[in-house]
């Protein structure tokens, strides 16, 4: 099941993606995906609605270094436990939305990721039990001011602009995470391969490992980390994450001001 979120007008909701290309409609859902729901009965032309973020979290827990070849073109080894990192929520944007580089910083990068939608509250989850804490996968960017990681020591400023972490197009809830394919392309051009097959630490065991840390809402986002070959995006670059079984997020880099 794909849900997205959208707005039409002056409406704002979820919605189950039927179909696809030009044919595929939105089933309204009355109210939201995180509990038992019901359809409103309203079904929409995916064509004549904007799709939004597919949730706007409490917080998005990120992982670091979880892909060894990433780890090793960083400079490092992949940590023996997940290194994990926040992001705020006002980094959110959907698909087609703008990423804005800000002037601040001499080099942004492209991130592709998979991620992680909680879909109840869990705390303390054990890894057998974890993936069913997830209400479904998507696509994200964790861009990153790769100058300001490298001198500021921490990640807060560098991952943390307004535009920073780009979600969508939808929430996939029907994904088996262990083995599927991302890629990143720049301009049409492919950047990053890679495999979720080859995280350090799988999905199960990064829910299991962040909620013994702190309590994860319904809606919190988890990136799962970044395959090899990042690289720096400029204003008017077109940037595309592509998640075997979930679909391609879009989003064009804007200078700011």
């Amino acid at each position: 099941m794909r849900i997205a979120r959208y707005s039409a007008g002056a409406d704002v909701g979820f919605g189950v993606v039927e179909g696809d290309g030009e044919a595929a409609v939105l089933a309204v859902i009355a109210g939201h995906p995180f509990s038992a729901f019901e359809f409103s009965g309203e079904r929409l032309p995916v064509a004549e609605v904007r799709l939004l973020a597919p949730v706007i979290p409490s917080k998005i827990v990120a992982v670091g270094k979880n892909y060894a070849e990433h780890a090793a073109e960083m400079g490092g080894e992949a940590p023996a436990e997940p290194l994990i990192f926040l992001k705020p929520s006002t980094a959110v944007i959907g698909p087609g939305d703008a990423i804005v580089y800000p002037a601040a910083s001499q080099r942004v990068d492209f991130e592709g990721e998979l991620a992680a939608v909680i879909g109840r509250l869990s705390r303390r989850v054990p890894e057998r039990d974890a993936l069913a804490a997830v209400l479904g996968y998507t696509c994200a960017n964790d861009v990153t001011a790769r100058d300001q990681q490298q001198s500021d020591g921490q990640w807060s400023r560098a991952k943390g602009h307004d535009t920073f972490c780009p979600l969508g197009p939808w929430i996939e809830t029907g994904l088996d995470p262990s083995a599927v394919a991302i890629s990143t392309d720049l301009n049409g051009e492919r950047r990053q391969r890679g495999n979720t097959s080859d995280l350090v630490h799988p999905v199960a065991a990064l829910i299991a490992y962040i909620s013994s840390v702190m309590t994860l809402l319904p809606g919190d986002v988890v990136l799962t980390g970044t395959p090899a070959g990042v690289g720096p995006m400029n204003a008017g670059d077109e940037v595309s994450v592509t998640i075997e079984g979930i679909g391609t997020l879009t989003n064009r880099v804007t200078a700011d001001g």
